[in-house]
């Protein structure tokens, strides 16, 4: 064999089937020729001439060694003491490696681009991964544990009392800077404030739902004149007297063939857009008769309206409760409990507020109470009268002739514009008039007046005189949700008798087969007409149900809504996830109705929630109708009548366009101020702004 100046390729075959061969290439290389062989064991062999340069220039001779056995390798060098490596160790490395580079790979991939705008060098990103691979915490990581630390002792840490507060985050920074406040004090000046604020915001709703809750209560000023003018009218005007309907179309109150509404109101403008919004939207108007029911004091009112304001060709009919023979004690006996029932008339009527209870005192005293929290005694206003003689100097004393009489009128900035056009539009001569504003008096600066000063920024002044408790009623313990319930259900309309007449239509109106009753504060957009053709299948009541929509604040009624279910009473009769259904839009079928026991149904459930002392249900009407009408119920498609309007301010503006009947079922009505702005339009386009009662009473101005 011929020796060649490069290194062949070393079989891998077992040295001892190829030990001529192998002898033949060592000699190539300068290896001995003897091979001694001792069973198994083979003496190992040098390959000289490999060499590598040390960083001084020098050279140093480095040896490999292969066993015979191929099974492992010993790297010696002259000045290095021979490491010996087996192929299991280096099979076993180069695996390890495989598995671990991968990982590395993405590990500093990610690294990369979380930090692309932020690390730009191997430096920096040495620096990003190095304590990831040694699992090292990096500063940010740390600050944010110690920061959570510190927020979770000021949470359990009571507050010291008398803690000053800053009125703004940015006063809290600036606190901060100025004071050196610690982490821990910052944390606990910072839960301090969002308690405040919690507490703030929770009187401050608290506050709103009392006042929404007069609001809704209350007769807006425009309607009370309304219905005082047309009632005045009626007893001097015979044209507001006139029959309604005229004689010769008496016959058509009772014809089945016309098309029956029936609406029971004490509300003459509610009543007015309701009808209007039915005519105009029918395509046959002349088949439309409007059965109005009212009470006695807005009778006279309710009758000049339509008597002055025709609607033809449609028909208008208006009664009293007064005028129906039927309506006595003896038909009517749970309904005049309910008006006359002590109990109930101190829950509906009493002088308490929202639950305060006020048994323990006196209307003198009560009256005192409320007196007592006037904002008019922290007005700095009140206490000027304290400081005359220094804000008017040069006088002694008055005088009693008018030509002598000077009048040295203060009031604050807001009114000072107002008060000074009064008086300089309106002379009182040959009095005298000056009129200044606090804001004008050099004098009455915080050196002069601190106790005013502290009177009109005192915390607990402010919430004395403006807090959201009403007269001492304990809100603590409930929720604003809640509390808006209690203010609902205490509405006294719930023990009005016309809100619970429409369960005896039937006997009101005996000759009638089929009617549509209609809520007060609904609006027509589409013709009914169609309504008189729905099949109800033998049922008594055709009705939108609640309990699905896509609104979920509105259309997710169930019974357990309406109900006390811990009563074991309504718990053995109801369940509670069974879906209600709606009143305001009513389709009934009064043949039906009259073969029921519906109207007793009701009268009895009534009289349990009375012995119950109300602890059944709270709210009104439909609790016991749901119970009366239970199996007598028709769902009717969900587009004839849409809920809610009254309440939810978020409702579908395109939702409501396509709805037949819009409901503004709530407290916000949009005859009030409360009413949601957006929404009124679609009221008060029926609203006859023309007519001289509406202008001259200024309605909805």
């Amino acid at each position: 064999m011929e020796c060649s100046d490069s290194a062949p390729e070393i079989s891998t075959e077992p040295y001892k089937r190829n030990v001529e061969h192998q002898t033949q290439v060592g000699s190539c290389f300068g290896w001995p020729q003897e091979v001694s062989r001792q069973g198994t064991t083979l003496k190992t062999h040098s390959i000289p001439g490999f060499r590598f340069r040390r960083g001084g220039g020098g050279e140093a001779m480095m040896q490999l060694h292969i066993s015979p056995s191929m099974r492992s390798i010993t790297i010696s060098s002259s000045k290095v003491a021979a490491r010996h490596i087996s192929y299991r160790t280096l099979f076993h490395t180069i695996l390890i490696l495989a598995f671990l580079l991968p990982f590395v790979f993405i590990l500093t991939a990610l690294v990369t681009l979380e930090g692309a705008n932020k690390c730009s060098s191997i430096d920096c990103l040495g620096r990003r991964l190095g304590p990831r691979l040694l699992g090292r915490v990096d500063d940010s990581e740390r600050l944010a544990r110690d920061f959570y630390k510190i927020l979770n002792e000021a949470s359990t840490q009571d507050i010291p009392d008398g803690l000053k507060l800053p009125d703004s985050f940015n006063h809290l920074v600036s606190d901060t800077k100025n004071n050196h406040y610690d982490p821990k004090t910052f944390a606990l000046v910072l839960r301090a404030m969002m308690d405040k604020f919690e507490r703030d915001i929770r009187e401050t709703k608290f506050a709103e739902l009392t006042n929404k809750h007069f609001a809704a209560s209350s007769i807006p000023k425009g309607i009370h004149c309304l219905s005082l003018r047309l009632t005045d009218e009626y007893s001097s005007n015979a044209h507001a007297r006139r029959q309604l309907p005229s004689p010769e179309r008496l016959p058509v109150l009772s014809d089945n063939a016309h098309h029956h509404f029936i609406l029971s109101t004490d509300n003459i403008l509610a009543a007015s857009v309701v009808v209007s919004s039915a005519v105009q939207s029918s395509s046959n108007p002349e088949r439309i008769v409007f059965h109005i029911i009212t009470d006695k004091k807005t009778y006279a009112g309710m009758h000049s309206w339509f008597a002055l304001n025709s609607v033809d060709p449609a028909i208008v009919e208006v009664r009293g409760v007064h005028q129906f023979d039927w309506l006595t004690r003896e038909n009517v006996p749970v309904l005049e409990a309910l008006e006359s029932h002590n109990g109930l008339m101190n829950y509906y009527h009493g002088s308490h507020v929202a639950g305060a209870n006020l048994s323990e005192t006196t209307p003198r005293r009560f009256a005192s109470r409320l007196q007592s929290r006037s904002p008019k005694y922290i007005s700095l206003l009140n206490h000027l009268r304290i400081y005359i003689p220094e804000l008017f100097p040069n006088l002694d004393k008055s005088s009693s002739n008018p030509e002598r009489i000077v009048f040295h009128i203060i009031t604050d900035k807001k009114t000072y514009a107002g008060m000074h056009s009064w008086f300089a539009l309106n002379s009182v001569d040959p009095a005298i008039v000056e009129v200044r504003g606090v804001h004008q008096f050099d004098w009455l600066t915080r050196e002069n007046v601190p106790v005013l000063e502290a009177l009109e920024s005192h915390n607990g002044l402010m919430n004395y005189y403006h807090g959201s408790h009403v007269a001492g009623a304990n809100l603590s313990e409930t929720t604003p949700r809640r509390f808006a319930s209690r203010l609902q259900s205490r509405s006294p309309k719930y023990i009005s008798l016309l809100n619970h007449l429409r369960i005896y239509i039937p006997e009101l109106f005996p000759n009638l087969d089929k009617v549509v009753f209609l809520d007060d504060d609904v609006v027509v957009q589409r013709d009914l007409a169609p309504l008189w053709d729905v099949d109800l299948g033998g049922k008594v009541n055709g009705a939108v149900e609640t309990c699905r929509g896509e609104d979920a604040s509105v259309m997710s009624k169930r019974l357990r809504n309406y109900f006390n279910f811990s009563h074991p009473n309504i718990a053995k009769h109801l369940n509670p996830e069974e879906c209600a259904w709606a009143y305001g839009m009513n389709v009934f079928d009064l043949k039906a109705w009259r073969k029921t026991n519906i109207r007793e149904t009701y009268h009895s459930w009534l009289r349990e929630n009375l012995k119950s002392n109300l602890t059944m249900w709270k709210l009104g009407t439909l609790p016991p109708a749901l119970i009366a009408f239970k199996g007598h119920v028709h769902i009717i498609d969900s587009s004839w009548h849409m809920l809610g309007l009254g309440y939810q301010s978020q409702t579908n503006v395109e939702s409501i366009r396509k709805a037949a009947v819009i409901h503004y079922n709530g407290q916000s009505k949009p005859w009030l101020e409360i009413g949601f702005e957006h929404l009124r339009p679609f009221w008060t386009k029926y609203v006859n702004y023309s007519n001289d009662f509406i202008k001259n009473c200024h309605i909805l101005e």
